[in-house]
């Protein structure tokens, strides 16, 4: 009998699938999530990996073993962001970038940055085991301390300076220290800047951490934008006296106006059409005893939306309402804007259409949403075209331990996910 062999292209033809037949390993992909969520597992059921704790620094091990496996070479850049790279056919072009994080808030879920962080990697692995190679190079990102401030995607696009450094991380550490022991070098973060264009585009999956997706029972998130967030420090002054001998007609209590204006804030956000929402959660009566009326009561004011102009022009009514409470109620006003390191970041149109159009053709429903939450997408979209990918969070819980989605909801993102990839790498030149 002859031997029959089959010329390269036609061997080529028969194992490696059209782009849009491959998929993921769904349950791969949450073995390797359950596995994750070991690391730093506490008596109450949550997660204790806060950035640079030994639990973190253990599981970023872990990461880097599933990296290997999946063929991508690996390095750490100056702030401890754990990088793998996958060529591509042609190198003269940009990569196109997607990874999330992998620590956590103390006492918080498995899902929040692992779903996107390992839903990356398992989309390298399928492409390997396929012997796909796509025209740009790409690279997974994992980031360094998201939770406590979007350290490692700050340090890529030049944002973390040198005071932030300084400031102490939920593992008693200062993010300098921390950046060390996961073998970074802070003394050269500037170094690691990148400009716009040195990314192709950035993307990252997602758990909804909010209940829209569950409630309406779809499938797919596609991120408008990540929303801006600002915030006031208002203060009401009055007279502090004794509860018991002060007539009431007598008195000046700050805690009167403060009461009515938390009120008229639910009002006044509500008014406006669209999703922005407008919270106090935080007051803080002085001197703060049961028997004292209050001289002074502090709220602490927290807009967000993806409209810096629709947030002033809220809070601007909201000033206004709290100006006549201080007048009907004699007491002072004093009003401080606090500088918050979170400006609105719209996702790529583009980018956009493509996530809906690929899970239009998985089969999957879909919604456009904004994300009230801050992620290393927001930092990205500075210096790339940005896009998210939500999945649905049960109950729409977050930061605790009854954070979940399911191993299908996973699948499905990390499908939408690779598809996106592809067809972003067949668009982008």
């Amino acid at each position: 009998m002859k031997n029959f062999l089959l010329p390269a292209f036609l061997l080529l033809h028969v194992f490696i699938l059209p782009a849009q037949d491959i998929k993921i390993n769904g349950d791969r992909l949450h073995e390797t999530l359950l596995t994750l969520a070991t690391y730093g597992k506490n008596e109450k059921g949550g997660s204790d990996r806060v950035a640079f704790s030994k639990h973190d620094i253990e599981a970023r091990k872990y990461i880097k073993e599933l990296m290997e496996k999946a063929g991508l070479e690996i390095s750490v850049d100056f702030a401890g962001n754990i990088i793998g790279r996958k060529a591509g056919k042609n190198p003269s072009l940009k990569p196109i970038s997607f990874g999330s994080h992998i620590d956590e808030v103390p006492n918080g879920g498995d899902y929040d940055g692992p779903v996107g962080s390992l839903g990356a990697i398992e989309v390298i692995r399928s492409l390997s085991e396929h012997g796909y190679i796509t025209n740009h190079p790409l690279e997974v990102i994992i980031f360094t301390n998201e939770e406590g401030g979007v350290v490692g995607s700050r340090a890529i696009v030049g944002a973390l300076t040198q005071e932030a450094l300084q400031v102490m991380s939920n593992a008693g550490v200062t993010q300098a220290e921390g950046i060390k022991l996961l073998g970074g070098n802070p003394e050269r973060i500037a170094e690691m800047k990148r400009n716009p264009g040195d990314i192709a585009a950035f993307l990252e999956l997602h758990i909804e951490q909010g209940g829209n997706l569950y409630n309406e029972k779809l499938d797919i998130g596609v991120v408008e934008g990540i929303v801006a967030i600002e915030w006031w420090e208002i203060t009401f002054k009055g007279k502090a006296n004794h509860a018991g001998t002060t007539p009431m007609n007598l008195r000046k209590d700050p805690m009167l106006p403060a009461a009515e204006l938390v009120l008229e804030v639910n009002r006044i956000v509500n008014s406006y059409d669209g999703r922005q929402v407008g919270t106090v959660g935080k007051i803080q009566a002085f001197p703060g005893a049961g028997n004292v009326i209050p001289g002074e009561v502090k709220l602490n004011l927290e807009i967000r939306d993806l409209s810096s102009e629709k947030i002033w022009k809220i809070y601007k009514e909201i000033e206004s309402k709290a100006k006549e409470l201080a007048e009907k109620s004699g007491t002072e006003l004093e009003v401080k804007h606090i500088e918050v390191a979170s400006k609105p970041a719209l996702a790529d149109p583009m980018i956009r259409g493509i996530i809906k159009n690929q899970a239009d053709k998985l089969g999957l429903s879909t919604k456009s949403l904004p994300s009230g939450a801050g992620h290393d997408a927001q930092e990205m979209a500075r210096i790339a075209p940005m896009g998210m990918i939500f999945i649905p969070s049960k109950d729409g819980i977050s930061h605790a331990p009854e954070e979940f989605s399911t191993k299908e909801d996973i699948a499905n993102g990390a499908n939408v996910l690779l598809q996106t990839i592809l067809e972003l790498d067949k668009r982008l030149k």
